[in-house]
C-alpha cells in the first residue's frame, strides 16, 4: 500500500454514489487529523478503478450502489487487493441487517450504520463509530483479513435434536466475547461446536440492536449448535446458544437448578452494550468452576475483568491468538488481566471449547 502523506495519515478511498455522502464522509475523516482522503468514487466499478490506481489503505464503502455494489467490489477487493474496508450501511431492515453481515463474511472490518438513510443529513451523529471503524481497520491484522471459507459438510437435520438432551437446564456455561472481526470469527468456531455440547453457550458480538438476531439467524443456519437471540426471562438450556440483543447488556441469574436469562439497559461498559464483562461476572457468580471464558478479537478491554473473575471462581479461560485475531486488542487485554488455560488460534477454538467442557466440574443443584 502507498505511504500515507500528511504526518503519516493513513490514506482512505471513500465511496458513495451520493455526492453529498462522499463530500460529508470525506470532511468527518479529513476532520479526525488522523486520516487523510486521497480519493472519492461513485461506484463499486469506479472504486476499483482509484483503488489500483491510488492504492488507498482502507476504502469505506457503501452497500447500496448502481453497477457494481458494495458487496460485489467488496468481494473484487478482498480476492485482487486485499486491504481493509469499513461499510456503511444505510439498512434497517433485515434485508439490510443481512447485507452489512454479509459484508463482514466477505472480509469487511466492521461496518457502520447511516442514521437516517441512504442520504443521511445527520451522518456527523455517527461520527465517533465511523471514526472508531477506521481506527480499527487502521490497526487490523492483514492476516485477519480474509472471506470466510464456505462450508462444504453437510449436517444430519437430526444431529442438533440428539444434541439437546431432552432441554436440559444447564450445569455449565460457556461465555465467548467478541467484537471488531466478531460475526466472521464465531461463523467459523460456532459450525464446530456441536448440539451435544455439555453447556450453554452464551454470547456477546459487539453490534448495534437489529443486528444481533440477524446474526443468530445465519449461525444458526449454519449447523452445530442451535443459536438464537436471547430472551429475556428464558431458561438457559445445555446445548444451545445464546446471543445477547443488540443495545442490552446480558446476564445470568436464578438458582442453581433453574439458570435465566436478564436482560437490562444499564449503562454502557467500555463504552458498549451489549459488553462481556458484565455476562462474565454473572457466570463467575452463578456457575463458578462450572463456567469457561472465551474472549476472540475485538478492539478495546471488554471481557478482561470478567475473565478474570471467572479465573478467580475456579472456571477456565480461553483467549484467541495475536496471529489469527483480526484486533488484537480484546485478547492481549485478557491475557495480561487474566491470563489464559488456553491460547489458541481460531480455527482450535472450537476444538478447545469441545475437549474443556467435559474437566468443568458440574454446577450441583
Amino acid at each position: 500500500m502507498s505511504s500515507s502523506p500528511g504526518a503519516g495519515r493513513a490514506t482512505v478511498l471513500v465511496v458513495d454514489d451520493s455526492a453529498f455522502m462522499r463530500r460529508l464522509i470525506g470532511e468527518i475523516i479529513e476532520r479526525s487529523e488522523e486520516f487523510v482522503v486521497v480519493g472519492r468514487a461513485r461506484n463499486g466499478m469506479d472504486a476499483l478503478k482509484q483503488i489500483h490506481a491510488l492504492d488507498p489503505d482502507i476504502v469505506t464503502l457503501d452497500i447500496e450502489m448502481p453497477e457494481l455494489d458494495g458487496l460485489q467490489a467488496l468481494g473484487y477487493i478482498m480476492s485482487e487487493t486485499p486491504r481493509p474496508v469499513v461499510m456503511l450501511s444505510a439498512g434497517t431492515s433485515e434485508h439490510g441487517y443481512d447485507l452489512a453481515l454479509r459484508a463482514l463474511e466477505l472480509g469487511a472490518v466492521d461496518f457502520v450504520k447511516k442514521p437516517s438513510g441512504p442520504v443521511s443529513l445527520d451522518l456527523a451523529l455517527v461520527e465517533p463509530q465511523l471514526l472508531a471503524a477506521l481506527r480499527a481497520a487502521r490497526d487490523a491484522n492483514p492476516r485477519g483479513l480474509r472471506m470466510l471459507r464456505p462450508r462444504v459438510e453437510a449436517w444430519h437435520p437430526l444431529a442438533r435434536e440428539r444434541g439437546v438432551d431432552a432441554m436440559r437446564p444447564a450445569q455449565r456455561a460457556v461465555g465467548v466475547a467478541s467484537s471488531t472481526g466478531g460475526p466472521r470469527a464465531l461463523a467459523e468456531v460456532l459450525p464446530n461446536i456441536p448440539a451435544s455440547l455439555e453447556a450453554a453457550l452464551l454470547l456477546v458480538q459487539h453490534m448495534p440492536a437489529g443486528f444481533t438476531r440477524s446474526l443468530a439467524a445465519r449461525l444458526d443456519a449454519l449447523g452445530g449448535i442451535p443459536v438464537h437471540e436471547a430472551m429475556e426471562g428464558e431458561l438457559v438450556l445445555r446445548g444451545q446458544a445464546y446471543m445477547a440483543p443488540g443495545g442490552l447488556h446480558m446476564t445470568i441469574v436464578g438458582d442453581a437448578g433453574a439458570p435465566r436469562i436478564q436482560l437490562d439497559e444499564g449503562p454502557a461498559v467500555w463504552g458498549v452494550r451489549p459488553a462481556a464483562d458484565p455476562l462474565f461476572r454473572s457466570m463467575a457468580q452463578h456457575f463458578g468452576a462450572s463456567s469457561m471464558g472465551v474472549v476472540l478479537t475485538g478492539m478495546g478491554r471488554d471481557g478482561a475483568d470478567g475473565l478474570r473473575a471467572i479465573r478467580g471462581a475456579g472456571g477456565l479461560a480461553v483467549v484467541q491468538d495475536r496471529e489469527s485475531s483480526t484486533i488484537y486488542g480484546m485478547p492481549q487485554a485478557a491475557l495480561a488481566a487474566a491470563g489464559a488455560d488456553r491460547v489458541v488460534s481460531l480455527s482450535a477454538v472450537a476444538a478447545t471449547v469441545v475437549e474443556l467442557t467435559p474437566t468443568l466440574r458440574e454446577l450441583v443443584s
